[in-house]
């Protein structure tokens, strides 16, 4: 498998699609063609999949993103109550709260006490699933190449490495393992403290 460490100080910052938040973009693999934008609200996304930080500053609405499922987890703050539909609430608190719903949904973010900093998941449903987990790290953890599968770790708490390419992950890092192109059949991270692992599987 072939390991890519991105650092927490590289994320690019950028407006959400409706304007009303700032989201740090950790990566994103790119689908559409060249020329096409997903920046326009109500388009349908250029990427299979892609993984930010939402920084929510106050009460608002949710940018939608058609064609997506998403995958949202409380990183810091107090939480948030999640109107969805204009019907059903929801509440996202501490620690690690988390939801999963339809990116064509409309949803008012409602903050409990303060600013929340979220890890997003969104994939193309279409094209990718995702599954996230939040684990515990202790000692060795073996990750094993699939077929259409990649996996994002994102580092919550405490120190990791890659042991095989010796990377090296401070809190707040993502490491990210993709088959294409690499000869080993497993990849192990080292470690103590806590991740958030993303399972990206190709739809066939």
């Amino acid at each position: 498998m072939l390991p890519r460490l991105i650092s927490a100080n590289t994320y690019r910052r950028e407006r959400w699609r409706n304007n009303l938040g700032w989201t740090r973009e950790i990566a994103r693999a790119d689908s559409a063609p060249s020329g096409m934008s997903a920046a326009v609200a109500g388009a349908a996304p250029d990427f299979d999949w892609r993984l930010s930080i939402a920084e929510i500053e106050r009460d608002c609405e949710f940018s939608t993103f058609p064609g997506c499922d998403r995958h949202l987890v409380l990183l810091t703050g107090n939480g948030m109550r999640l109107q969805l539909d204009n019907a059903k609430q929801v509440d996202v608190l501490p620690m690690h709260g988390r939801i999963a719903f339809a990116g064509e949904r409309s949803v008012h973010c409602t903050l409990i006490d303060g600013p929340t900093h979220d890890f997003n998941v969104m994939v193309r449903r279409d094209r990718m699933t995702a599954q996230v987990l939040h684990r515990p790290l202790v000692g060795s953890m073996v990750f094993f190449r699939e077929a259409g599968v990649s996996w994002a770790i994102h580092l919550l708490s405490g120190g990791a490495r890659s042991k095989d390419q010796d990377l090296v992950l401070a809190p707040g890092d993502t490491l990210l393992l993709e088959p294409d192109g690499a000869p080993s059949s497993r990849h192990i991270i080292d470690g103590a403290g806590e991740a958030l692992l993303v399972r990206f599987q190709r739809v066939d």
